[in-house]
């Protein structure tokens, strides 16, 4: 599509909003924003596209806004029942997601991560390797940099987080390398059931070409139903040796990938990473470093410099033997899980936040084994105590830094006090790095 002469609808203005609106302009096309929120809630926002002059219609849903539109751009927020995309695709509006926007116009290939966690660790290990190897690279979508800062910029390839919902609205979106690391319950609040989760997720790989590659998580059940019959060649990670995947020999400390036969052993002895989903994120980022040329001894200097993202089974500090760890990053049951099996000694776990739709029960036999003390806060507190309270003894706050100290009351010289929220944050804090901020503090206040 040609911009010049056409009016563009922006829906939600925030970081991809902002950026959507700008691209819009800079090609020639007129932009109308709407936005739920306030004038003075988007003060900062409205400062970013002053200068490209748009039609700002906030507070409104009416489908007058569509009058006169030629494409709708929802930002990721924006779920697909709002009223104005529903009216949209009644009138036959086309309706984009940013993503699919911007790869419209990329001339250069997309790697793309998606699953329900560790994508953004996956997606910064990948990129990493291919500096390393000297490669232009475009780092960006979900995790931060929304995907439309790359076009006309000076990389050679992009390597994008890729959500459930910016995969809502795509039509031509196609990566070259696919990476589908896990599904579990999240977002049900928006997508009403699993099964619509997956299907959202699939739609990464269904545009995908014989010459493209798939790489899922061999061992999550779901991924491979939602997997089968894809249109690209399939490659997978997952923890025994196969003739056509990556797995790692644990004790040797050795990654092994193996193309068609073709064994490449990578030393896994330098890595920083703490848990064993942090493996399989590793797996999954090496396999398509590989895959894309990249040599192994390059791969092996990128693993021994990566020491992993912030909030993300963060070590913040160890103070009278107790271990304190951040995992705010942790907003969903699965990443719970995965946090609490990468500890073998006791764990004083703090949980809490804004209720996702998700079914708490999955952690219940986890929490009754390695979880000494059960401290839960926040808005979705007694939900969780109703599922949990009885798996350990179960203390109940109002909020983080209450938890902190208690935890560090009850507290031994060998325990690890893990916050690893299974919630959202936005009930106490701006996002979940503010949340793992004020764990930190806390935790240096103690």
């Amino acid at each position: 599509m040609k911009f010049g002469g056409k009016t563009v609808l922006i829906i939600g203005l925030k970081r991809t909003g902002v950026s959507a609106a700008r691209f819009i302009a800079r090609c020639g096309g007129r932009v109308r924003i709407t936005d739920r929120q306030s004038e003075a809630r988007l003060k900062e926002e409205l400062a970013q596209v002053a200068d490209i002059a748009p039609e700002v219609c906030l507070g409104t849903e009416d489908e007058a806004l569509l009058n006169g539109i030629d494409l709708v751009v929802p930002s990721p927020g924006v779920p697909c029942t709002a009223p104005l995309l529903m009216a949209a695709q009644r009138r036959g509006i086309p309706v984009w997601s940013e993503i699919e926007l911007a790869f419209r116009f990329l001339r250069v290939p997309v790697l793309a991560v998606t699953g329900t966690n560790g994508k953004s660790t996956t997606t910064t290990l990948l990129g990493e390797c291919l500096r390393e190897h000297g490669r232009r690279v475009f780092v960006g979508g979900n995790l931060g940099t929304p995907l439309l800062d790359a076009v006309n910029g000076d990389a050679e390839v992009v390597v994008a987080e890729v959500s459930s919902f910016q995969l809502e609205w795509v039509e031509q979106f196609r990566p070259r390398i696919g990476i589908w690391l896990n599904l579990t319950e999240d977002h049900i609040d928006r997508h009403g059931t699993l099964a619509a989760y997956g299907e959202a997720k699939r739609a990464l790989f269904v545009r995908q070409e014989p010459t493209d590659w798939a790489i899922i998580n061999r061992q999550d059940s779901e991924v491979r139903r939602f997997t089968r019959d894809l249109p690209g060649q399939l490659f997978s990670f997952g923890w025994e040796p196969v003739t056509h995947g990556i797995w790692v020999e644990v004790e040797k400390k050795i990654l092994v990938v193996n193309i068609a036969g073709q064994e490449t052993r990578i030393s896994l002895a330098g890595l920083r990473l703490y848990g064993r989903h942090n493996l399989e994120n590793v797996m999954a980022a090496v396999g398509a470093a590989i895959l894309w040329g990249v040599p192994s001894a390059v791969v092996e200097r990128t693993l021994a410099r990566f020491t992993g993202l912030r909030h993300r089974l963060e070590l913040v500090a160890t103070k009278q033997g107790v271990a304190y760890f951040d995992d705010s990053k942790g907003t969903n049951v699965g990443a719970v899980v995965q946090s609490l099996a990468s500890f073998a000694g006791p764990v004083i776990l703090l949980a809490g936040g804004v209720d996702k739709g998700g079914d708490y029960s999955p952690l219940h036999k986890l929490v009754q084994t390695k979880v000494r003390k059960l401290i839960l806060f926040g808005a979705a507190r007694d939900i969780i105590a109703s599922v949990l309270g009885n798996a350990t003894d179960t203390l109940i706050v109002d909020t983080l830094a209450e938890a902190v100290r208690a935890a560090a009351a009850a507290a031994c010289a060998g325990d690890t006090v893990l916050l690893s929220p299974a919630c959202a944050s936005f009930d106490q804090f701006r996002n979940y790095v503010h949340r793992g901020e004020v764990f930190r503090a806390a935790v240096e206040a103690l």
